[in-house]
């Protein structure tokens, strides 16, 4: 499977959100933006914009992996995934599919205790056998030093695409403006 790394933060976020706050789930747009770049429990820490995460639940839908979640007489659009349907996975295997997209390869240890919030797995041995279900499956695999790694997609660099080059000269000039005050301030 292919899915890119800013797809897989949205899934993870749906996943994770699903099983730690039910009443807000689904979630809106600004709420799945907000997960996606919050600094804990993330690794990386991304800056990503609506419109970068709706072109991921766009094609996440088209996998079949998300929906809009939300009526026609909805004021504001929510989204949920599918992922437990589409690929016919249990309650432990999701969790762990959710953790493993959100903070990248890991030990079972730190599976189970990462775990925690969205599947109380009783032993380590709960946390290995449901990986070596997903890994039959060729959903996880077991890499160097005993860290399992998510294979539904590449979780590398998930920075979002650079701006524009006008955009980015006025970032550089704001930035510039800012740093001459801080020295002016400094000075004084």
């Amino acid at each position: 499977m292919d899915a890119d790394p800013v797809e897989l933060r949205v899934l993870g976020c749906l996943i994770e959100k699903q099983r730690t706050t039910p009443d807000q789930y689904p979630l809106s747009l600004n709420a799945l933006r907000l997960a996606a770049n919050q600094s804990t429990n993330r690794d990386p820490v991304v800056d990503y914009d609506e419109a970068t995460i709706r072109a991921a639940l766009d094609k996440l839908a088209r996998r079949g992996w998300t929906r809009l979640a939300s009526g026609p007489g909805s004021r504001v659009a929510k989204f949920r995934h599918l992922l437990d349907e589409a690929l016919q996975l249990t309650p432990s295997q999701l969790a762990l599919l959710g953790v493993l997209m959100l903070r990248g390869p890991q030990t079972v240890a730190e599976l189970r205790t990462r775990s925690e919030r969205l599947y109380p797995f009783a032993s380590a041995e709960d946390v290995e056998a449901a990986l070596h279900a997903l890994a039959e499956r060729e959903l996880v695999a077991e890499g160097a030093r005993h860290r399992w790694s998510q294979l539904l997609g590449e979780t590398g660099a998930t920075a979002p695409p650079p701006a524009p080059a006008s955009d980015l000269e006025a970032r550089v000039e704001a930035l510039e403006r800012t740093l001459a005050e801080i020295l002016e301030r400094l000075g004084n």
